[in-house]
């Protein structure tokens, strides 16, 4: 297929060679296991059903799961096999199907989808860097959208994911998904439908994350659930940038939190610095794959 499913538009044929995410057209997968470290309304008692797919459109610098999205780890699967995963995941009871950094595979996700349906909600996790005519195909398939704001000012987003066009096209992109999901349905303590949109506060940038929830505030407080992020932990080439290449300081999330606060924001999350840790990354060991 000619791939232009992301903002990169590498108009490739990824059947014969691969483009920006390093994947070909054939769905690669490091893990699928029942995952509790998202939000408390993600992942319930039993877990949220997560398929780490390999490969990634963005490829930031500081990437947790740098394994997957630079260094490429995980099995090649067939459609078929995707879909067996989507049953064998809803078998065990979780509380939903989580496909995590998916775009570059919507195609053979719509299809595995077309095999087997789940009768539990289907996340698309996100870094938020999505073209609008993409998500548009998605709408029959997914119920929940969690979306990444990662920077406003596009010399950050160059400088560490080059994509220095980051926020207009990802604010579009959730424009989009709002759209497509403008109510927040829970049930149980769990979302069924809706948006969350994460932003993950970096050090040194705390004026950057005002802007992200300014934007929020202004464009879709009512229609999303906010999920403020403190995890950050410089992983991979975060060690080239000094600004960057150390933990959240409890001051820096502090005043984002705060500007969060004063903004109104009544529908959200926000995580313990605790959580910066390497605790929470999975073992990319193939497993349910």
């Amino acid at each position: 297929m000619i791939c232009n499913l992301c903002p990169r538009h590498c108009n490739v044929d990824r059947s014969k060679t691969c483009g920006f995410c390093g994947m070909s057209d054939k769905a690669c997968v490091a893990k699928a296991d029942a995952f509790f470290w998202e939000e408390p309304v993600i992942s319930g008692k039993n877990g949220s059903g997560a398929i780490f797919f390999s490969g990634c459109n963005l490829k930031c610098c500081f990437c947790q799961n740098f394994k997957l999205s630079h260094e490429h780890f995980g099995k090649e699967i067939s459609v078929q096999r995707l879909a067996q995963i989507f049953e064998e995941l809803e078998k065990q009871g979780v509380s939903n199907i989580n496909l995590v950094s998916p775009t570059h595979f919507e195609n053979q996700i719509v299809e595995a989808l077309k095999i087997y349906r789940p009768k539990i909600p289907i996340v698309f996790n996100t870094n938020g860097y999505e073209t609008v005519e993409s998500l548009k195909k998605l709408e029959p398939f997914v119920d929940i959208y969690l979306t990444d704001l990662k920077f406003c000012d596009p010399n950050l987003s160059q400088k560490y994911c080059g994509a220095k066009n980051y926020f207009d096209v990802a604010t579009k992109a959730t424009i989009e998904m709002v759209r497509q999901k403008p109510q927040i349905k829970i049930e149980n303590g769990l979302l069924k439908q809706g948006v969350i949109v994460r932003h993950l506060v970096m050090p040194s940038h705390t004026d950057d994350s005002k802007k992200i929830l300014d934007w929020v505030a202004k464009n879709c407080k009512q229609n999303c659930i906010l999920s403020l992020m403190g995890q950050y932990t410089p992983y991979y080439n975060a060690k080239k940038f000094p600004e960057i290449n150390r933990k959240l300081k409890p001051l820096e999330y502090k005043i984002v939190l705060n500007h969060a606060i004063k903004l109104g924001f009544e529908n959200g999350f926000a995580q313990d610095l605790s959580s910066a840790t390497e605790d929470f990354i999975p073992i990319w060991d193939l497993k349910g794959v």
